[in-house]
This record gives C-alpha cells, structure tokens and sequence, in this order.
C-alpha cells in the first residue's frame, strides 16, 4: 500500500486561517513597501524578516498564535522559505515587531498583542497608523527594560529608533520612511530607487544640454 503524502490541510499549525487581509489598500500598500525594503537591508546583516506569517509560541497549541504585520528575528537562517515560524522549533523570538493599526485591530494592537508580546519578550514592539485615526499618536514605540515595556518618546522629527535594527522611523503622512541610524540616509525601494535615478538621468541630460547651447555674450568665432 503506498503511503499518501501529508497534506498542508493536515498541519495542525497551518500557514493560513483561510481568511481575507482586512486592511485598507493604504495599509496594504504600505506593508507591502516596507517589507520590500526592510528585507533588502535587513537580509545581508542576518537578520530575518517575515511579513503577515503566522508566529506560534507554543507547541502544542495551534490556536497560539499571532501574525505580525513585520517581524524582525536574529539567530535564525535568513534563507530558510517559511510558510510559518514556530518559536521551539526556530529556538528563537522576534526581537522586534511592527504593527500596522487599522479600526478593527488598535484594541488588540495596544492591549492584547502588547502583553504577549512582552511575554515572549520581543524587545521593542512598535505601531503606525497610517490614516492617523486609531492611536494616541500616529507612531508609538516599546522597549523591553527589566521585563517591561517603557514606552519610547518619539524624536524632534516625529521619528523613533530602533536599537534592535539600527533604523529609525519617521511618520510622513500615511507613509512610513526608514532611515539608517548610522548614515542618516533613507531606504528606499525598487520602485523609489528607480525613480531617483530617473530624475539623476534627467539632470545630468538637461546639465549635458545646457553646456552644448550657445553662450550669450560668445563671439562664437566672428571677427
């Protein structure tokens, strides 16, 4: 008798719960973003990034579980394709975690999510609002000193830092902007490297122009 393959539909710890992403085109958007770039900066110093995956923390028991918006883990293969993240399996907790608060989840994302999260000792715990609707302010931020979290006051600009990832986040609108702690420079994607270059292009093409056109003033070679 051959033996069957096991199913995806038979993990007791499924990748998904069959249920639609609630959020807004605007919150959808800008996860979308921030993973793309947090990925590409994060990857290369061996940090792990996962986006919308479910965290499980307990063995056991499938129904304990969460699905950050953007979780960052260190001491783990960032190569490794996961369809979910299993902390005693991975042997390890995310060290930070963004939220992206919408109506139907800032209860949870300021109460219930934080207490776990402080549990599992996730060191800093940030959330954004990206319509400005739903928080006390726009970007809030949390780090874990003696077993607590003590809330992060947020920068001249409006920005927070993250110790655990070296960036700090800065609220422009509903967007989110990244910049490296170190540099000073902000991140940006494929679509915004693109664009930048794009207008470098057009500059040194108008530059290139302006110095072929005729000078006014030049006797231009008549006697």
């Amino acid at each position: 008798m051959r033996l069957l393959r096991k199913s995806v539909l038979d993990d007791p710890y499924p990748a998904s719960d069959g249920k639609p992403m609630a959020e807004t085109q605007i919150h959808v958007a800008l996860l979308a973003s921030l993973y793309e770039l947090l990925d590409y900066w994060l990857k290369p110093r061996g940090i792990y990034l996962a986006g919308n995956m479910f965290l499980y923390y307990k063995k056991g028991a499938p129904k304990a579980r969460k699905a950050p918006d953007l979780m960052a883990v260190k001491g783990v293969n960032v190569e490794t394709k996961r369809r979910s993240f299993k902390t005693w399996e991975e042997k390890a907790t995310p060290r930070w975690v963004l939220e992206l608060t919408s109506k139907k989840t800032a209860q949870e994302d300021q109460v219930e999510k934080k207490e776990l999260y402080r549990r599992l000792r996730v060191r800093e715990y940030f959330l954004f609002d990206p319509l400005d609707e739903y928080l006390p302010q726009q970007l809030m931020g949390f780090r874990l000193i003696g077993g607590d979290y003590q809330p992060l006051e947020t920068d001249a600009g409006g920005g927070l830092t993250s110790k655990e990832l070296g960036l700090r986040f800065v609220p422009e609108g509903s967007d989110l902007l990244v910049f490296d702690v170190d540099t000073g420079r902000q991140l940006l994607n494929y679509g915004d490297l693109h664009e930048a270059m794009n207008r470098r292009i057009a500059a040194l093409e108008a530059e290139v122009a302006r110095l072929k056109a005729p000078q006014k003033g030049k006797n231009n070679g008549v006697r």
